[in-house]
């Protein structure tokens, strides 16, 4: 007796199609499970054998042979229990029904119930695309199954609410609930929390606007992690796309928080400095999604830059370039998105007080030269926007001034980021920070003074291609900014700050 029902599987960010063949013949007893699993599905037979025993139903006493193909593709993880267990019953006659039309996801306990699994969101994707009618998946991945319309996803707690719907008994409703397009976005911190630092907080109003990187230096307690942990709360809402792909991520590595339907809002990741090279990037025996990926569309915040591994660093050279990370193992071969910020802070010295107006740095230039070296060179080149964040001052601290909120600054970046939506129409670029060459040829158009300003700046200072390509890039979303079509020799000088601190700290003989 012969039965087959339909799975899927997933590979890096891609699901593929998969079918449970199952036969059930004469001879000695024996379950045999081909289509090369790895070693939790192989487990899925003892899983299978004791949720059918304990649900009180007959394990044939025959050769059992199941096989998941497609065979060339290796299959991971514990959702391939359930459609195991129905292409069983339905080989052994226990189970009526057609099935043709389902698809079945989900792992079984010893006692039949059917727990969550990772990867739901981007199989169900493929199971719409594929044509598959309805698909069953366990009751804790309902809210991020209704997520899709299109396909009728049918949560379900255990084996009997499966069978009694195949058979006809008690249909299951499908979970689609679109209201989760309107939620309200709330942030517990905000810009207005911040006192002082007015020229930090226009940069991060800079690079929001643009999507530019950003590296903040300043001593301990200026300020630095407070400004990054409210980036977010002045970046542009994420569209619905955005929302779907970040979900997709957060999906595969088994990240979306229980309560959440889909990540509504833009990430912010923290890593610490003692995160390996691989939890950064990601990978591992199962492919996962790292730090920088879990943090596409969003802001991942590296404090404590120079003490990251070397290897960390230098990891993030293709990702903050490319906006995606290709992950090679013998297993194969995976790229996921990485349309991140990088936003970093670090001391100017290992005491952090170089150059503080009141305490003094007991660092030997030595010792303040090879802390600022643990940045390289070609990383810091790659990051747009250098911000000094000097100490803030009593006054600041104690005054009763009212500080800008993070709406009113958000409302500035909207528009300016409305524009570039408007100029980049019809390709996949979002902002001016992912500008490629020719784009920023095309929009980048200079005045006559601001042509001549950052042509005697690059030859004063020595810039590198990389560099004049981002400080254009970056004196366009000043000039968006500003609502000014040309980009002025005011916009040029702003952005030219930015690109300065690299002689300070870097490139000066007396640190």
């Amino acid at each position: 007796m012969y039965a087959r029902v339909k799975s899927l599987g997933i590979f890096g960010l891609d699901s593929f199609s998969v079918t449970v063949e199952c036969d059930v013949s004469q001879g000695l007893p024996r379950f045999d499970l081909v289509g090369l699993p790895d070693a939790v599905v192989k487990e899925s037979r003892e899983r299978v054998r004791a949720s059918i025993k304990n649900c009180h139903l007959d394990f044939p006493v025959s050769r059992i042979t199941v096989n998941i193909a497609p065979a060339d593709i290796k299959k991971e993880g514990s959702l391939y229990d359930l459609p195991v267990f129905v292409a069983i019953l339905k080989a052994s006659r226990q189970l009526n029904g057609n099935v043709e039309n389902y698809a079945f996801i989900g792992e079984l306990s010893l006692d039949g119930d059917i727990r969550r699994v990772n990867g739901v969101l981007p199989m169900l994707l493929k199971a719409r695309e594929e044509g598959i009618s309805a698909v069953f998946i366990p009751y804790e991945n309902m809210l991020e199954g209704s997520v899709l319309d299109g396909i009728d996803v049918l949560p379900v707690k255990n084996v009997f609410e499966v069978m009694r719907h195949i058979s006809g008994q008690e249909k299951i409703s499908p979970c689609y609930n679109g209201s989760f397009t309107e939620t309200i976005i709330n942030y517990n911190v905000d810009f207005s929390d911040v006192k002082g630092q007015t020229e930090a907080k226009r940069a991060l109003e800079i690079a929001a606007a643009g999507g530019h990187n950003c590296i903040m230096i300043g001593p301990p307690g200026a300020g630095k992690s407070m400004l990054a942990k409210r980036l977010p709360t002045i970046l542009p809402d994420m569209t619905f796309d955005e929302k779907l792909e970040t979900t997709k991520l957060y999906s595969i590595a088994g990240a979306i928080p229980k309560d959440k339907a889909i990540i509504d809002k833009r990430p912010f990741r923290s890593p610490h400095h003692t995160v390996s090279a691989q939890a950064l990037t990601g990978g591992g025996v199962t492919i996962r999604p790292g730090e920088i990926s879990l943090s596409h569309n969003g802001v991942m915040f590296m404090d404590e830059f120079p003490e990251f591994d070397r290897r960390c660093k230098e990891a993030l050279r293709q990702p903050i370039e490319d906006g995606i990370v290709n992950i090679s193992r013998t297993s194969g071969s995976v790229t996921y998105p990485s349309n991140i910020m990088l936003v970093a802070a670090m001391n100017p010295c290992p005491c952090g007080f170089y150059g503080h107006p009141t305490k003094e740095c007991k660092c030997t230039p030595a010792a303040r030269k090879r802390y600022m070296d643990k940045v390289s060179g070609p990383i810091l080149d790659r990051i747009d926007i250098h911000i000094e964040v000097a100490p803030v001052e009593y006054d600041s601290l104690s005054g009763k001034k009212d500080e800008e909120s993070s709406a009113e600054i958000k409302k500035r970046v909207d528009k300016a980021r409305a524009v570039q939506l408007e100029r980049f129409r019809g390709t996949d670029i979002s902002c001016n920070a992912k500008m490629t060459p020719r784009m920023t040829k095309e929009f980048c158009i200079l005045t006559d003074e601001a042509d001549s300003l950052l042509r005697m700046s690059f030859e004063s200072l020595g810039l590198s291609a990389r560099a004049y390509d981002k400080i254009l890039r970056i004196s366009r979303t000043i000039a968006d900014l500003d609502g000014s079509r040309d980009i002025e020799v005011s916009h040029i000088a702003e952005a030219l700050q930015y690109r300065c601190l690299d002689r300070k700290y870097w490139n000066n003989d007396e640190i």
